[in-house]
Parts: structure tokens; C-alpha cells; sequence
């Protein structure tokens, strides 16, 4: 797998809403319930960073939906790595401040 980086929150996010195809406006229903509220993504915001996984390969839109105004989008193979590879990213972070930190109460 070639190395990403870490993922924006937003991209994050949008990603593990493609796991399900969707359209935009579902992708931000998704995000905001996954997150509790906490994360609500402009429109903009949602479609610049769309375009630039689109252009990366992590996402596509359905055939049959690409001329569409209403685009519904899906993860690619190459946008899973992506998502596993900040998953396990994330895990290290969180058992690194753990191990340094000590437990962690909510």
C-alpha cells in the first residue's frame, strides 16, 4: 500500500460513509450522526475534498451516475487501504497516549 499521510477528519469520515453508496447529502447526514453532532461539513467542504478522492482513486460515482446532478459515490479498493491504513494509524496514537498518559477515563 503506498503511504497516505494521515487523513483529514472530514476525509476520514467520508470515507467510512462510502462503505454504503450514497449522495452528498446523505455523505453529511452520515458524518454528522456518526460523529454525534460534533461533525457538520459545509457543502464545500464535502465536494472539494469528494473531487480530490475522486482524482486520488479512493472514490468513484456509480455508473450511471456520473453525468448525474445527484451523484452517488462508493469506496474504491484503493480508498479502503486508505481508510485501514489512518485506522491503524489512529490505534497507535490512542494506545501511545494511553501507554504515556495512563488510563484514559471519559
Amino acid at each position: 500500500m503506498a503511504e497516505t499521510g494521515a487523513l483529514t477528519e472530514a476525509v476520514y469520515y467520508i470515507l467510512l460513509s462510502l462503505l454504503t453508496p450514497m449522495h452528498g447529502y446523505g455523505i453529511m447526514q452520515n458524518i454528522e450522526g456518526l460523529s454525534g453532532g460534533r461533525v457538520r461539513l459545509a457543502a464545500g467542504t464535502l465536494y472539494g475534498a469528494l473531487n480530490t478522492m475522486l482524482e486520488r482513486g479512493w472514490i468513484d460515482a456509480l455508473p450511471g451516475e456520473r453525468d448525474s446532478r445527484k451523484k452517488e459515490y462508493h469506496i474504491t479498493d484503493l480508498g479502503k487501504a486508505a481508510l485501514h491504513g489512518e485506522v491503524i494509524r489512529l490505534i497507535e496514537l490512542l494506545e501511545n497516549g494511553r501507554r504515556v498518559l495512563g488510563g484514559l477515563e471519559k
